[in-house]
């Protein structure tokens, strides 16, 4: 290994490429991490350290993925290449999205585009630059609270896409994210319940304390519609989730992309809440009707909001701040931490929900 700069073998190939945009990214006001310097030297280079224990040894997991910092303020930003060839209408629909009015509308839960570099030498490639989110899951839930604060914010988002005649097409658990507002440390992008430097877990509150912000991202296959059409009918285009039903039935028949999405965030809830966490049974029926074989006998989202809305003026604060438990957390000590939490929020009047009642 070369103790002025990093070999290839230190990089995976798909991490040469960031590295090769590393100048023209700074130029642009995004700084990578040292680990994407064209002169960076491994920081355990003659030394002990295992790689995997530094915070330039640990890769980006995702090849089309990186973190990076504005230099002008030091937010952290998420930066996406995408091949405009392949995906011609995700920045169109990034872009719609973030435009006023809509982008003051807070039903919209769309990842905000902060800005559209054109890579050059690369007529095909962009590279979009937004927040830097993190898995919506993680850490665990803990009250019907929270889980109805997660839930309202998915319904109205999507909601409002369909309201503005936008079909996501991929809206599964993995493209749901949330804000960092929970967390008092910044987390490491590629080991996020690590801190940044990698040297300890990532503090953080509940979500009762700080609650965070749910966004819907990747619009690579999404598509906007006239608003006369009614009845749009495409081709399916699998997207992470491969179990949509009529997709299976007949895969070269077109179909309305509107009721798959209300399929897809009824099984990106089934994951994340029904098949993990006791306490959520409340969301069984709703979330059935979602994922009904037959599309057209699916809830519209208009459906889905106000029928969430009315399961949730049931709820009184005792209910809200009862617990859910997670499948790996069922223990005495996990429930006596859940009372001690509740008692503490009760006694400082930490409201059990932070969405209102629309």
């Amino acid at each position: 290994m070369a103790s002025t700069s990093a070999t290839h073998s230190d990089l995976y190939e798909y991490e040469t490429r960031w590295r090769d945009l590393h100048n023209f990214l700074e130029e642009k006001g995004y700084k990578l991490r040292n680990r994407y310097s064209p002169d960076w030297v491994p920081s355990w280079t003659n030394t002990n350290k295992a790689p995997i224990k530094c915070e330039d040894g640990v890769r980006s997991p995702h090849s089309r993925l990186l973190d990076a910092r504005r230099i002008h303020d030091g937010a952290r930003v998420s930066l996406k290449s995408i091949d405009v060839s392949r995906h011609p209408y995700e920045i169109e629909i990034g872009r719609y999205f973030c435009s006023s009015p809509l982008s003051d509308d807070l039903a919209n839960h769309c990842v905000p585009i902060y800005d559209v570099l054109e890579v050059p030498n690369k007529d095909n490639i962009a590279i979009l630059v937004m927040p830097l989110l993190r898995d919506a899951t993680d850490p665990f839930f803990d009250t019907v609270g929270e889980v109805v604060d997660c839930v309202h914010q998915l319904f109205e988002g999507l909601r409002f896409m369909h309201r503005h005649h936008v079909a996501h097409r991929d809206c599964m658990q993995l493209n749901i994210l949330m804000d960092g507002s929970m967390f008092i440390d910044a987390w490491h992008p590629s080991e996020q319940y690590m801190s940044e430097d990698l040297k300890r877990p990532a503090r953080h509150r509940t979500r009762t304390q700080s609650p965070p912000r749910y966004y819907f991202i990747d619009f690579g296959i999404s598509r906007k519609y006239d608003a006369s059409n009614t009845n749009p009918l495409e081709i399916p285009i699998y997207g992470g989730d491969k179990e949509v039903p009529e997709f299976k039935e007949d895969y070269s028949k077109p179909w309305n992309p509107f009721p798959t999405d209300v399929w897809y965030l009824g099984h990106a809830i089934q994951e994340t809440f029904l098949d993990r966490y006791t306490g959520v049974e409340f969301l069984s029926s709703l979330v059935s009707d979602m994922m009904h074989s037959d599309p057209t006998h699916r809830p519209n989202m208009d459906e889905v909001f106000s029928r969430f809305q009315v399961i949730r003026q049931g709820f009184s604060n005792w209910k809200l701040r009862s617990r859910v438990a997670h499948d790996e957390e069922r223990s005495v000590f996990d429930f006596l931490a859940h009372w001690a939490r509740r008692i503490q929020y009760i006694v400082r009047r930490i409201p059990p929900t932070h969405t209102s009642l629309s």
